[in-house]
């Protein structure tokens, strides 16, 4: 059976993808869009969720879509949730049969 890989945190993506390449610190990047450096910490780690209004901050930033970041923290909040409920999706909620 294949091993189901860890979902990815948008926080992880932020890092890699935007803060590295670009040699981006977090506090530069808190200070260049107005908001605390913890903030962009914890969404690094792993620990914060991207909100909205933190989405529209970086999509202005980096000229990405703020749809691209809450996309990225709704696949997550979904691929953490599913893993947690397991198979008692299944067990307790059936699909609606029509009449």
């Amino acid at each position: 059976m294949p091993t189901k890989l860890q979902p990815v945190h948008p926080g992880e993506v932020l890092l890699e993808e935007f803060l590295r390449p670009m040699n981006l610190s977090q506090n530069r990047l808190a200070i260049d869009i107005g908001v605390d450096a913890r903030r962009i910490n914890k969404i690094v780690l792993g620990i914060r969720s991207v909100t909205a209004d933190t989405a529209l901050c970086l999509s202005r930033y980096f000229d990405v879509s703020p749809q691209f970041r809450l996309g990225l923290q709704a696949e997550y909040d979904l691929d953490i949730t599913l893993d947690s409920l397991g198979s008692r999706l299944d067990k307790e909620v059936r699909p609606r049969v029509p009449a």
